[in-house]
């Protein structure tokens, strides 16, 4: 049974990181190589994450430098940026690009704001997703009498908290990212 706990408390945790991840990828007006985690270069016919033909360094609090191992695929990144939602248009000096990340305006940051608790509601619905998985396969190991009466009630009310502490540190999150979000 405890092999099974483990295994929830992982995809709980799991949970959380992704939410950790979908957070550094909201440009907070800061530069942040995090933004560039998602976006692909066609690099000799082959979809290639950025950081892994690149350097990527942040120059400033708002500027980053894209600093490109193969000069031939400074154009590649360029237009993958230029095509991506990042809504900034590097500027290329011939050996680099430049991104310089402009202050937040207050309605885009209110933007932000509601995106980053959309991305804790989903994460919110997704633990509780597994609790309810959890749930019902410790009713169906009761069923076939695996486990006792007892085992699934304490397994329930272990459940719960577990799922309590994970929604907790995902408010948490949230509400952190949010006052960043709002620091000008």
């Amino acid at each position: 049974m405890s092999t099974d706990y483990n295994e929830f408390t992982a995809k709980m945790k799991k949970t959380t990181d992704v939410l950790v991840g979908q957070f550094a990828a909201v440009r907070a007006g800061k530069a942040n190589a995090a933004v560039l985690d998602k976006i692909s270069v066609d690099y000799f016919g082959v979809p290639t994450p950025v950081q892994q033909i690149a350097t990527i360094a942040a120059a400033d609090a708002q500027t980053l430098m894209i600093r490109p191992w193969d000069a031939s695929a400074l154009k590649s990144i360029e237009k993958a940026i230029q095509g991506s939602d990042l809504g900034i248009n590097p500027q290329n000096d011939g050996s680099c690009l430049r991104l310089v990340f402009p202050r937040l305006t207050e309605e885009r940051r209110r933007e932000l704001v509601k995106q980053v608790k959309k991305y804790g509601e989903d994460a919110k619905v997704a633990v509780r997703n597994i609790r309810r998985d959890a749930v019902e396969k410790y009713k169906s190991m009761k069923k076939t009498s695996e486990i006792t009466e007892d085992d699934l009630r304490d397994s329930e009310k272990d459940l719960q908290k577990l799922t309590d502490d994970c929604i907790k540190e995902i408010d948490s999150l949230t509400a952190k990212k949010e006052k960043e979000l709002f620091e000008i």
